[in-house]
């Protein structure tokens, strides 16, 4: 049991780490130390079923060695990438590890829950205590307490979720329940993140079973697009400003974001419109150079490769002509490994989706088939805007990881 309590206190603390610390190296550093850790303590069997559906993750590493050797490339911009690509291999490892030696679903949601419950105690303490948040922007607050936090979301939900399943209750005073439900609804609601928003509506039609195409989803997705619509009706009306402070920033942001995404028809030089549709732009980019050089579109233009943005965007102190990482995480996995390598990629998060369509009858057994499914869902969406599993910074990995070991279990 002791062994049990340490290994998920080093989990904790790695998963920590991995959330506010900014460094992207020191990270994968304290994640390949404390995988070494693991494999060589013995905990070194892996699942067939899980090196199966981890697979496309470790052949788009190769993959992306294909476009290198076409091409001559700083050295430290190659290992920038690989380092990029095989830290969600090393997580994924670290989580199904982990979770292997614990070997304890209730302990693997309590673990998830209670590093949650520490971040959105710093989140909620900060702005309350620290921001003023009465008189300040949201971008101050967002800039200066986080932009999102995605595991408060799943940790909520499993606590909403839970009991109804045959996993033994959580908590054995209800109370806890409920008081750690309205902690993550709080912080939630401090982000004031566009993407946490639509990723609870998204995320809550998986956990509920609304995932699987059928009439009942159609119906229900159906007055989701008419709700939406109405809704960006109604803000044409407020016309919402760009420099304009709290609901009505946020407001704003939300009536950009479409935008945000897929608007490419933009004047570099005006600077406003730019910002608001960067993501756009990268993307942009990226395949204007690869309609330049053609044979990219079959293996991509591999580790190393950048993108010319044709200016220095202020991205830094100095400034940044040239970017390895890409927001949109389809275009990024394009860009990288081609067609292949995003087949590999659709192919994975894929994969974890269609848990939803499973056929099983006992329910613990239900709830990580739709834990991983829901996932594949989550990821589906993040590729658009936030480079879905190779962000720099994520915590939710390190969660597939242990929810594919108990799949496999159960």
């Amino acid at each position: 049991m002791k062994a049990k309590v340490n290994i998920s206190l080093l989990f904790t603390l790695v998963v920590l780490c991995e959330i506010y610390i900014v460094s992207f190296r020191i990270n994968l550093l304290i994640q390949f130390a404390f995988l070494s850790l693991l494999l060589f303590s013995g905990k070194t069997q892996f699942s067939k079923s899980f090196l199966r559906t981890i697979l496309p993750v470790i052949l788009l590493v190769f993959l992306g060695f294909l476009g290198t050797f076409l091409d001559s490339y700083n050295r430290v911009d190659i290992i920038k990438d690989i380092s990029h690509f095989i830290k969600p291999v090393f997580v994924l490892c670290i989580g199904f590890l982990v979770f292997k030696a614990i070997n304890d679903q209730r302990i693997f949601l309590r673990t998830i829950i209670h590093i949650a419950a520490v971040t959105a105690v710093i989140h909620v303490g900060g702005i309350l205590l620290f921001s003023n948040f009465l008189s300040r922007s949201i971008s101050d607050i967002r800039g200066e307490y986080g932009l999102d936090n995605f595991i408060e979301i799943f940790a909520m939900f499993f606590l909403i979720l839970a009991p109804k399943t045959a996993i033994e209750p959580l908590y054995k005073k209800d109370i806890y329940r409920k008081i750690l439900i309205a902690l993550f609804a709080v912080s939630i609601m401090f982000y004031f993140s566009r993407t946490m928003f639509g990723m609870i509506f998204f995320l809550g039609l998986s956990f509920y079973g609304y995932a699987k195409l059928n009439k009942r989803t159609l119906k229900v997705l159906g007055a989701f697009i008419a709700v939406v619509v109405l809704f960006y009706m109604y803000l044409e009306t407020l016309k919402p400003e760009r420099n304009s402070k709290g609901i009505e920033a946020l407001l704003y942001k939300i009536k950009i974001a479409p935008g945000e995404v897929f608007n490419a028809k933009l004047d570099r030089s005006n600077h406003t419109k730019l910002w608001d549709h960067w993501r756009a732009y990268e993307a942009k980019r990226a395949l204007i150079l690869m309609n330049e050089n053609p044979k990219s579109y079959v293996f991509g233009n591999g580790h190393g490769s950048l993108v010319n943005l044709k200016f220095k965007a202020p991205l830094s102190e100095e400034g940044m002509r040239y970017i390895s990482v890409l927001h949109n995480g389809y275009i990024f996995v394009l860009y990288k490994t081609g067609f292949i390598g995003l087949f590999l990629y659709l192919f994975f998060l894929v994969s974890l989706y269609r848990r939803n369509y499973h056929n099983q009858t006992q329910s613990d057994m239900v709830f990580f088939k739709i834990l991983v499914a829901t996932v594949g869902a989550y990821f589906l969406f993040t590729s658009l805007i936030i480079t879905g599993i190779y962000i720099p910074q994520d915590s939710i990995l390190f969660l597939l990881g242990g929810a594919l070991f108990h799949e496999n279990k159960t």
